[in-house]
């Protein structure tokens, strides 16, 4: 078999097998096939796309190109979650716990992050002395106690897709459904969870700015899970303006835990609800989302929830008792009101660019090697379809330099606009998918 041949193969838009597809695979990320054939190879897809099942096919054969995470030493159902990602997304921090306190394992090998805010893993490191270094071992031995686990990826998980990815970043390839949907399936699959629920982001702060493109990520991403033999549901979720009302790590955590004591954002506490429902119906925890819901409001008002985040924190390290007061969280040097310098009803914000604003205070990660400044970031007061008057604050920023903080400040003005007519505000949920 020659690389060559499976390129002419797909450049004249026939169907590759799964012999080819396998082979593909697995030589390049041995390094035998050279990035120049598969930059061809990626183009060809680009243009030609893939059928259902060539896109199942590279899925599993990313997934297959590395470790696969063994999880069958936990009881039960293990059930994961995946967020392709936006602004404020701090939703593993207080979906997590309550999943985990209505009896649904929660088995997570999660990363750090890259771009305006930290991932998961540095967001919870705002809780001193916190580490996703444990053992596998610790790891499962955890699960199993307390129901809840996360990780750092020290598997190699789909390395063939860490490689695939890097090319298609530098040959403008990365704009294709099947590249995409087999990109982030891979790395779930190779993960070992029984069941996957998705959280589709669409809107200017998403890598899907179009909502039809969304659902047909969403679509795709469910029936590959389904093929791999996975219970598989999917949200689609605005992302016009960013989520919740905290933008930065330590910032993020406490309007996580504000969200545990019943008190968060209405938008939220809906997206919270809507995918532990869908996560607790996947480890077979209720008969039906009405009661999986009702499960999900009875851990927050009774305060297991917000203890399984604690038992959760202590269990890897970090100070619990930081869950029960968020002053002890890493906090700015610099915090300040940004005045608006218009009046009227707020129309749009540009999602990404408070993303940007994050990251100008050092909030995110430019580089693998940059470090992140876990206390700054800015809290929104005014999101769209508010009435703002002149002077009112939109937002309270919080800073550790004052360079850092002016530009961010500049940025922030720019990202919103209004209008003098009341405006409508998205839904929320676009929809399941199922």
């Amino acid at each position: 078999m020659r690389m060559y041949d499976l390129i002419m193969k797909k450049r004249s838009g026939s169907t590759l097998n799964t012999e080819e597809i396998n082979y593909m695979i697995s030589e390049y990320t041995a390094g035998s096939i050279p990035d120049y054939q598969m930059s061809a190879m990626m183009m060809a897809i680009y243009f030609n796309g893939m059928t259902e099942t060539e896109t199942a096919d590279l899925t599993m054969a990313m997934a297959h190109s590395g470790d696969m995470l063994d999880l069958s030493a936990i009881e039960g159902v293990k059930v994961d979650k995946h967020s392709t990602g936006g602004v404020g997304d701090k939703t593993s921090i207080a979906l997590a716990p309550m999943v985990a306190a209505c009896g649904v394992k929660i088995a997570k090998m999660s990363g750090r992050g890259l771009g305006h805010t930290g991932g998961t893993i540095d967001k919870l490191e705002s809780f001193s002395g916190f580490s996703t270094g444990i053992t596998s071992e610790h790891f499962i031995n955890q699960v199993n106690e307390i129901g809840i686990s996360i990780m750092g990826q020290t598997l190699d998980l789909a390395p063939a897709d860490k490689k695939l990815y890097a090319l298609r970043d530098v040959t403008a390839t990365v704009d294709n459904m099947s590249l995409i949907a087999s990109s982030i399936m891979s790395k779930k699959l190779a993960s070992g969870a029984d069941a996957i629920v998705l959280d589709v982001k669409t809107g200017s702060g998403a890598f899907m700015k179009k909502e039809e493109d969304a659902f047909a990520l969403a679509k795709e991403m469910v029936e590959l899970g389904k093929h791999a033999g996975r219970k598989m549901a999917a949200i689609v979720s605005d992302m016009d303006q960013p989520l919740g009302f905290a933008v930065g790590n330590a910032l993020e955590v406490k309007e996580a835990i504000e969200t545990l004591n019943g008190n968060g954002p209405s938008d939220f506490v809906e997206l919270c609800m809507t995918l532990g429902t869908q996560m607790i119906l996947a480890g077979g925890m209720a008969e039906n989302a009405a009661q999986a819901t009702a499960m999900l409001k009875d851990v927050i008002e009774d305060g297991t929830a917000l203890d399984k985040l604690a038992a959760f924190m202590e269990a890897q390290g970090g100070d619990a008792s930081a869950v029960y007061d968020t002053s002890l969280l890493p906090k700015a040097s610099i915090i300040e009101e940004i005045a608006s310098e218009k009046e009227g009803y707020v129309e749009k914000i540009i999602c990404d660019e408070i993303g940007i604003c994050s990251l100008i205070l050092g909030g995110g990660r430019e580089t693998k090697e940059s470090e992140i400044d876990l206390a700054v970031g800015l809290v929104l007061h005014k999101k769209v379809g508010d009435y703002v008057k002149k002077g009112e604050s939109l937002a309270t920023i919080h800073a550790n330099d004052l360079n850092k903080l002016a530009q961010a400040k500049e940025r922030f003005l720019k990202a919103y606009s209004f209008s003098n007519k009341p405006v409508e505000r998205n839904k929320f949920i676009k929809g399941i998918l199922q």
